[in-house]
This record gives C-alpha cells, structure tokens and sequence, in this order.
C-alpha cells in the first residue's frame, strides 16, 4: 500500500489536486477499434469486473457526480469512453467483464474491443486494475493481468469499495493482492486502496496519475 509522505508526497498530491480540479470533458465513445479517437494524450485506462465502482472510482477522482455513468446494473458500460482532463490526460473507461445481462455475441464483441485497445494502444501508459475490496481478486483478473503481462502495458491494483470491509480483513487481503502482483512484470509497485463513498485514497491515487500527465499547455 501507498505510504509516502513529506515533501515529495505533499508535492505529488498537490500536483493531483491542481490535474484533477481542472476541465474534464467527454470526447469519444467507441465500440469498435475503428472509432478510437487517436491518441492525442497520455491515456489511463480504468478495467474491473462488472460492478466494481469503476464509474464511481472515475467520479470520485474528478469531483463530478456524474462524469461517468453509475449503474446498478452489472456490465452497463458497452463501449469504451473517452474523457479529456485537463488537455493533459485521458481517462478511458472500459466496459466491465464477468457478468453482463447481455447475450454472449455481444459480450464477446466488447471482450475483442478491450483486448484490442490494450494490445495495441501507443498512447497508454497505465491501466488501473479494480479489485472488490469484499472479494479480491478472481481468475477473470487473473487473465487480464496475464494479458497486460505480455502486451508490456504498466498496471495499478487500485481497492475499491474499502469502506465495505472490515480492517482486518482489508489488511490480509491486501497482503494477498501485493502478492500476487509483485510476480507480474507489468504491475505498479504500489497498491491504491480507495473508497470512492468515504474518499479514501483518492488524494493519493491522483497523485499517481498525475505523474503520467502530459505537460500543461502555454499560453
């Protein structure tokens, strides 16, 4: 788990306030690779199964109730969206995988779309891997980590839902999710534990990001 401080973390979280306060528009919709926008930015991708707050994470990072659709129903999100902050990051939400009320053709299309984008993106330089506090990680996780693994693509554990659990229980399991990423080449050193409800770790997790931003236009 994240543990920095001093001047170095004051800095970097400052740097994540000033990114993340700034203009967030939404630029493109995709459900297919014909339609991505180009790659005119750095681009963080958000991916998790079905109903892990990725939504909630995306409006919590940007101080919007309602940037990202928030549904109550699993596998909502069919395309990947486009957000530009900023003008010196992308965030792309990606549709949630291992359980969808949709039929198979269709899911399976968006499985294709997704594998495509993060083999074959020259702009991404992260991809937030979003793991259910209650439940850990699950073999579909396990695929997408393997995925990254070969595609060479840097990804970051990133707990949601930290609030649902119980101290304890948060602590072992992050215990089990460090370790299993540190045998992936790909993966971030750094766990982010966050709760998109109560706040936790979004200061931090900025943070992160912002360090991946591009520089701030002149003028």
């Amino acid at each position: 788990m994240r543990s920095g401080g001093g001047a170095e973390g004051d800095a970097s979280l400052e740097r994540g306030r000033v990114l993340f306060a700034g203009r967030c528009d939404f630029v493109a919709g995709a459900g297919d690779v014909a339609r991505l926008p180009l790659p005119n930015l750095p681009e963080v991708a958000f991916a998790g199964r079905s109903n892990v707050g990725k939504s909630s994470l995306v409006n919590a990072l940007t101080g919007r109730s309602a940037l990202a659709r928030v549904s109550q129903t699993p596998g909502r999100t069919r395309q990947l969206n486009f957000f530009e902050l900023g003008g010196r990051l992308t965030l792309v939400d990606l549709p949630g995988y291992g359980y969808a009320r949709a039929s198979k053709g269709a899911i399976l299309q968006w499985t294709a779309l997704v594998r495509d984008y993060l083999r074959g993106r020259a702009g991404l330089v992260r991809l937030c891997l979003l793991i259910d506090a209650r439940h850990g990680l699950r073999d579909p996780d396990r695929a997408l980590m393997t995925i990254l693994d070969e595609a060479a693509v840097s990804f970051q554990g990133v707990l949601t839902k930290a609030d649902k659990a119980a101290p304890a229980t948060l602590s072992a399991l992050c215990e089990r999710v460090e370790g299993e990423l540190a045998g992936h080449a790909a993966a971030y050193p750094s766990l982010a534990v966050t709760s998109a409800r109560t706040g936790r770790g979004i200061e931090s997790l900025r943070g992160d990001l912002a360090s991946l931003a591009g520089p701030a236009a002149l003028g």
